[in-house]
């Protein structure tokens, strides 16, 4: 399955020679003009990576990437014509993993890309375990405990366990959670989703917990506490 890449530009001569390039390189590519466009993908369909430039109509990239970071750990570059200290300081404290100066080099922002996807890969493996509230999840063992006690998991729960950790309080849709986790299109019909959000629920609340899996109206679901 390829890396999906949000490219959050304002200017559509970049906007497409990214698109374009990107595609070409085998990513999957998502291509917004503004910044509340930008937060709106990157909520419904969580991105791998996100190419922000700074200047943006609206909410700013500096205020995207506050936003983005706070909540989730999806690696940033930010694109700028602005090359001062202050200015890359700015970005990467406003949580960017990375800063491209305007004009760059399509190649400079592929190696870019390339290592930020593959520390962020190292980072997952290293960092065994995950959290979310008193729910913890280990990608070595693949066991799951809520508290001190062990959840039983088939390998498909776990997956689609291990999906909402990634991505806490991101609300995931149907088509997301279909392609991150079954890899093709079972039809609006099916209710498979369904099924394993029940069972997992089941699981997570056998001792009276509270619930952690929420439903989003007409729109999917969300790991987060109510």
């Amino acid at each position: 399955m390829s890396d999906r890449i949000l490219v959050v530009e304002d200017e559509p001569k970049i906007a497409n020679l990214l698109r374009r390039g990107l595609l070409y390189e085998g990513y999957t590519v998502d291509v917004v003009g503004d910044g509340e466009s930008g937060l709106q993908l990157a909520r419904d369909t969580p991105p791998d990576l996100v190419i922000l430039d700074v200047m943006l109509p609206g909410i700013d990239g500096l205020e995207v990437c506050r936003r983005l970071r706070a909540a989730s750990d999806v690696p940033i570059v930010m694109l700028t014509a602005k090359d001062s200290i202050p200015d890359r300081v700015a970005g990467l404290d406003s949580g960017a993993d990375g800063y491209i100066s305007k004009p760059f080099s399509f190649e400079e922002l592929l190696a870019r890309i390339r290592a930020l996807l593959r520390r962020m890969r190292v980072n997952t493996t290293a960092r065994e375990e995950i959290r979310f509230g008193d729910l913890s999840l280990n990608y070595a063992t693949r066991e799951v405990q809520r508290g001190s006690r062990r959840l039983d998991l088939t390998a498909k729960e776990f997956d689609v366990l291990q999906l909402f950790m990634q991505h806490p309080r991101q609300v995931l849709t149907r088509d997301i959670i279909y392609e991150r986790i079954w890899d093709y299109d079972f039809g609006g019909e099916s209710n498979i989703i369904e099924v394993y959000i029940r069972y997992l629920r089941t699981k997570l609340e056998a001792n009276g917990e509270p619930r952690l899996l929420q439903t989003v109206r007409g729109v999917g679901y969300v790991l987060r506490e109510e």
